[in-house]
């Protein structure tokens, strides 16, 4: 599988991320930028996942129907032709990092995938009909052209 560069002005991959970007601050979501999408892709698909939450995987930001054309999105901006979904915290589009006081650094990863059809949002599995994390990885992981990983860290 191809890998596409997936970058922020923001923050480098695995050091932390601003706080202007946190949930309890601005939520403001970084600025992104990526090359490398391959020839044949239909669509960008962008999630953000704290996989440290307690009890599971928590989605903070997911992106569907993003124009492949495009090599990026300004901070607390969506992406050109993008759709935001409800995030774990019950709000359509980015929710930045909250994780607990007192825990050490949650990591947010920031996946990019290129895909070469059209896909609906994931098929969602909780009783609340939104789609999660581990739902993204099931539908995208093996159909995805490329992909690519931005990890941020956040500590409260």
């Amino acid at each position: 599988m191809t890998v596409l560069q997936l970058r922020s002005p923001s923050f480098r991959d695995h050091t932390p991320i601003p706080k202007r970007h946190a949930h309890d601050s601005l939520n403001l979501s970084p600025a992104l930028e990526w090359s490398g999408v391959p020839e044949g892709t239909a669509e960008l698909v962008l999630l953000c996942e704290d996989p440290d939450a307690p009890g599971r995987t928590f989605l903070h930001w997911l992106v569907t129907g993003i124009d492949p054309s495009t090599t990026g999105v300004g901070e607390g901006e969506v992406p050109p032709g993008g759709q935001e979904w409800t995030n774990g915290f019950g709000e359509v589009g980015y929710g930045g990092p909250q994780p607990p006081v007192g825990d050490s650094a949650h990591r947010y990863f920031f996946r990019l995938y290129a895909l070469p059809r059209r896909e609906n949002a994931p098929r969602p599995s909780d009783a609340q009909g939104l789609p999660s994390a581990d739902d993204v990885h099931h539908a995208f992981d093996d159909l995805a052209l490329a992909t690519g990983v931005l990890v941020g860290l956040y500590q409260r």
